[in-house]
């Protein structure tokens, strides 16, 4: 057989000819409300209610002003759940995003407006390859998206003239400010442009692994850009955003890279920085992963609170259901935009992060000065 490159040109048959799949916005639907509150009463249905009453009953409120972290592993935006990912972040109801790269770099085709349709996972994927198609499981796009999408990024790279070293997060935002102005109106159907508007800062924990790392590299190496992703500012950020909190809770959607980044912060507060700050108050997982293989995407609320990454005071409200977050992502945003509390006032933390890196610089300093770094997670309240 011979070779032909994806994108190459080839009759596509009827591969694209499934709908165009949207992002969806979640409205708050009272009967998905009453089916959470009343159907589901038992085994991962139960922890799905559960986690929708710990989120809308106890983080949301405003007596706890909980800062609210989201991480996003797995192909979610391909699959749509871009939408309720936007709609949270409009709403304040999520103040800051660690994501794959990959589900940053698959949201740029909606900013782009370019299509991906629904498919089938079973297909003939050496056909799909000749005739220049891109498969994620039963997600289906024609490899010229990710052609255009590179484009962009590497246009971006150098009409912005961005250089030297700074964090993801800045460097979502300048990419967000760049989609809104070439494409005014794309915050509605897009996570990174919805991100830079609404002030929440962005972060990937691998910024290499993605193909947003793969052009910078490519814009490092054919155009002399000097732009670095710096990895220490990052997590310097994140720990400054845990640390500034009232208290602090967090969103997991399958687990991975994202999930570890956001809570390393705590033993690196603790463990590194000498600062007492204690782990997260709340905790709330979408997972298939399995804690018996040992797996970061399995390991559970009370093994993290071995590592002070938990405060053992609020193992009550944590909880993880083992269910698909394509299906259980959804029905939680519908439940919660349906809630009392469904709207918040946004933190805007992307525009505060340098006042809060000084603030930890600060705590630091004055750990470091009063005492050696502690060897031990710092007391917690075991009794709240």
């Amino acid at each position: 057989m011979p070779h032909r490159s994806p994108g190459a040109p080839g009759h596509k048959g009827n591969y694209l000819s499934g709908k165009v799949i949207k992002y969806y916005r979640p409205r708050g639907s009272a009967e998905v409300r009453h089916l959470i509150d009343n159907g589901f009463q038992a085994f991962n249905a139960g922890r799905l209610s559960e986690a929708c009453q710990i989120y809308t009953e106890k983080m949301l409120t405003p007596e706890s002003d909980t800062t609210v972290g989201l991480t996003i592993a797995g192909a979610l935006t391909p699959a749509g759940l871009g939408g309720c990912v936007i709609e949270m972040m409009e709403r304040g109801l999520v103040d800051f995003v660690i994501s794959t790269g990959a589900n940053l770099y698959h949201d740029l085709h909606y900013a782009l407006n370019f299509s991906l349709h629904r498919g089938s996972p079973f297909l003939d994927d050496v056909e799909l390859y000749e005739q220049g198609i891109i498969r994620i499981y039963d997600v289906l796009f024609p490899a010229t998206v990710l052609l255009e999408t590179d484009l962009y990024i590497r246009d971006f790279l150098v009409r912005s003239k961005i250089e030297g070293a700074m964090s993801t997060s800045e460097f979502h935002y300048r990419l967000g400010l760049d989609l809104l102005e070439r494409n005014p109106g794309c915050e509605e159907y897009s996570v990174v442009a919805q991100a830079a508007k609404s002030g929440v800062p962005v972060y990937t924990s691998s910024p290499g692994d993605s193909s947003i790392g793969m052009n910078i590299a490519y814009h490092e190496l054919m155009n002399g850009g000097t732009l670095m992703i710096d990895p220490n500012k990052d997590v310097n950020e994140v720990c400054a955003i845990i640390l500034a909190a009232k208290k602090n809770g967090c969103i997991i959607l399958g687990g991975g890279s994202p999930k570890n980044f956001y809570l390393q912060g705590q033993p690196t507060l603790w463990e590194v920085y000498g600062i007492p700050k204690g782990g997260n108050d709340y905790f709330i997982q979408f997972t298939t992963d399995q804690v018996v293989w040992g797996g970061l995407s399995g390991a559970t609320p009370a093994e993290a609170v071995s590592w002070g990454k938990v405060n053992p005071g609020g193992l009550p409200d944590t909880v993880v259901a083992y269910v698909d977050s394509t299906i259980a992502f959804p029905l939680f945003c519908e439940y919660t935009v349906g809630s009392t509390h469904n709207r918040r006032p946004r933190k805007e933390l992307l525009h505060k992060r340098d006042a809060m890196v000084a603030d930890l610089v600060r705590q630091a300093r004055a750990a470091g000065d009063e005492k050696p770094i502690q060897s031990e997670p710092p007391e917690v309240d075991r009794h709240r």
